[in-house]
């Protein structure tokens, strides 16, 4: 395995991972990322000058990662207790599923208590809309959508590239999912500069994507889930959210995208999912339905990990 590791370490460590991540959450201090950010808010500000193009944007983007991803890899090497706790400090790290929680769950108790203003903040905590005048059924809208893509973004993706490369394969993932969430959009700064951040987020992004997707259809409303990914999915302008979110919705048997206002400006998105407007307690059933598929994937590796000792010792 590129890991180095056992299934039984493996899974073990993946369990202990998800576990860590659920009783302790993030660092409210001193958290790894947010000197990443830094560190990467520092290298775009000083290498994306005058006609700098995709050219600077993959030095940067190697400069930012690079040296972090050999300190891990030297850390992990096989053989030691040090690599087992570098492997799952690394994970504990990449993953954001108490936090994905800790953000969706107050924006449904704000709106079941009728507190609006309350709501439209928490909502923009974590989606890049404009709150300022969104209604109840916006405001769940954005949390069961926010909910159902993080499911990924958060948490999924990096479960399996841990799967795949242990703790340098999570920190790959979440640090090319940061510079993509930092420098991924089509502005005029960015468009050229932020190009291979967005491509690499999207390669590594391929195979998690849909094995979320699958999972929110295996829990869900199963059929309907197949079916809006089908015919929904093509037409989000994400080739990974799209699936996603679309599963979500249909899993879910809830009616997402639609119009949505960007830096004052309205935006049409395709629909996703099929059925009625989502209401607070459907933040609720999206969350649910992440640490569900979390609990599946967990369980299933679970099983290969004792499959595939049992079958050594035989």
């Amino acid at each position: 395995m590129l890991t180095g590791l056992t299934p039984g370490m493996l899974a073990a460590l993946l369990l202990a991972g998800v576990g860590l991540d659920l009783l302790l959450g993030e660092p409210r201090r001193w958290h790894p990322l947010a000197g990443f950010g830094w560190l990467a808010q520092r290298l775009e500000h000083g290498l994306n000058r005058g006609r700098a193009g995709r050219a600077a944007g993959c030095a940067a983007w190697l400069l930012a990662v690079t040296p972090f991803l050999l300190a891990a890899l030297l850390l992990s090497l096989p053989g030691t207790w040090l690599a087992l706790a570098c492997h799952l400090l690394l994970l504990y790290f990449a993953l954001g599923l108490r936090s994905l929680r800790d953000h969706a769950l107050p924006i449904a108790r704000a709106l079941e208590a009728g507190d609006i203003a309350a709501a439209r903040r928490r909502t923009a905590m974590i989606v890049s809309r404009d709150t300022d005048d969104a209604g109840a059924t916006d405001l769940a809208r954005a949390g069961v959508e926010s909910v159902l893509e993080n499911g990924n973004d958060a948490v999924f993706g990096a479960l399996f590239w841990f799967a795949v490369a242990g703790g340098p394969g999570a920190l790959l993932y979440r640090l090319a999912n940061t510079l993509d969430a930092m420098w991924g959009y089509r502005t005029p700064r960015l468009l050229y500069f932020g190009w291979a951040a967005a491509r690499v987020d999207d390669l590594l992004n391929l195979a998690p994507a849909r094995l979320t997707a699958c999972s929110y259809a295996l829990l869900g409303d199963s059929r309907l889930a197949w079916r809006c990914w089908r015919r929904q999915a093509p037409r989000w302008s994400s080739p990974n959210a799209g699936p996603v979110m679309a599963a979500g919705a249909g899993a879910l048997g809830l009616a997402l995208g639609g119009a949505a206002r960007y830096h004052g400006e309205l935006e049409q998105r395709p629909p996703l999912g099929e059925g009625r407007a989502p209401g607070p307690a459907d933040i609720r059933r999206a969350f649910r339905l992440v640490a569900g598929s979390v609990a599946l994937w967990l369980a299933l590796l679970s099983a290969w990990a004792l499959l595939a000792t049992g079958m050594r010792h035989a």
